[in-house]
């Protein structure tokens, strides 16, 4: 099976690739690599813009995968019309083009940002998607057009993921766990600024595990699907945190809890990608920080802009 991945040089893709590869697929990538490429050297990886592909460019490949666009909040809030061309436009253009050529299977890196302030209650596909911000309102955008374009032969699978987090070869440091981790080796002390509030948490283990269950589903399965490891409070995240870094690095670490105002809350329910995809989350927080304790060489160097999306965007003359 021949499987371009969109974005695939960024922080799901370089974890991904390798594992596609291992299981015997051909693999390419198209990214315009503002983040490096630390893909396996036999990849073949094009720099291109998604809006200069056509369908001659997408004929021969069995499926699609869209990784790219912009990834989180503050690159969204920085340029609210980049966000939107890259979040809602380019999805719809790559998808559309790909069932142009004859692709079978388009799947959609989505986000459970998409539910925004949800009541204390498990949300899941079929709940209210009522964000006001505008990464979140480009990411749904971005899966409206996607699961439009489903049938006659083109199967379409959107995942709405919860807030990433662990190692991979293009790491970030910019993701809740991540970046909690990252703050309490440097200054000794981890910030809770709201504990109450609730995150779908999504190893990058379980994550990629995901992509391999859609790539490997029933050519007649198409859907939207949320993906989590678990539901945690930011709270009990930073629990988790220090309670590992003070055992497994003998350091000792203060934990500041404020309680801050924070519009986007929620908490989400699996069952489905469960009982659909056979998705079988196994990887929690506790798995999380373990990689990143083992990995801690590859990535210590915390000043590195690379490791922060925000940092990385606003260099580019966009």
């Amino acid at each position: 099976m021949k499987i371009m991945i969109a974005g695939g040089a960024g922080y799901i893709g370089s974890a991904l690739v390798p594992k596609l590869l291992d299981r015997g697929y051909d693999v390419d990538v198209v990214d315009l690599l503002w983040f490096n490429n630390n893909l396996p050297g036999e990849v073949e990886v094009v720099k291109k813009d998604i809006f200069d592909l056509d369908e001659t460019d997408l004929k021969g490949f069995d499926q699609v995968i869209f990784l790219a666009g912009l990834s989180n909040d503050p690159m969204a809030e920085f340029s609210p019309s980049v966000n939107f061309v890259q979040n809602a436009a380019a999805p719809a253009y790559l998808g559309y083009m790909a069932k142009r050529a004859g692709v079978r299977r388009y799947i959609y890196a989505g986000s459970c940002s998409v539910y925004g302030y949800t009541v204390n209650q498990l949300y899941d596909e079929t709940d209210p998607t009522v964000s006001n911000y505008p990464y979140g309102i480009s990411k749904l955008q971005g899966e409206q057009a996607a699961m439009g374009m489903q049938g006659d032969g083109f199967s379409v699978i959107c995942f709405r993921q919860g807030t990433i987090s662990g190692y991979s070869p293009r790491m970030r440091l910019d993701l809740i766990v991540n970046t909690m981790f990252k703050t309490a080796l440097e200054t000794n002390e981890i910030i809770v600024n709201n504990p109450s509030i609730w995150r779908p948490i999504l190893s990058m283990e379980d994550a990629v595990n995901a992509y391999i269950r859609a790539v490997e589903a029933s050519d007649e399965i198409s859907g939207i699907f949320n993906i989590a490891s678990g539901n945690y409070t930011v709270g009990e995240v930073g629990d988790l945190v220090r309670n590992t870094i003070e055992k497994e690095l003998d350091l000792k670490i203060k934990l500041s809890i404020k309680h801050i105002q924070d519009y986007r809350n929620y908490k989400v329910s699996v069952k489905k990608a469960i009982k659909v995809l056979s998705f079988k989350p196994k990887h929690g927080v506790e798995s999380i920080l373990q990689t990143l304790v083992q990995n801690l060489d590859q990535f210590k160097d915390f000043s590195n802009p690379v490791y922060y999306n925000i940092q990385v965007f606003k260099s580019l003359d966009l």
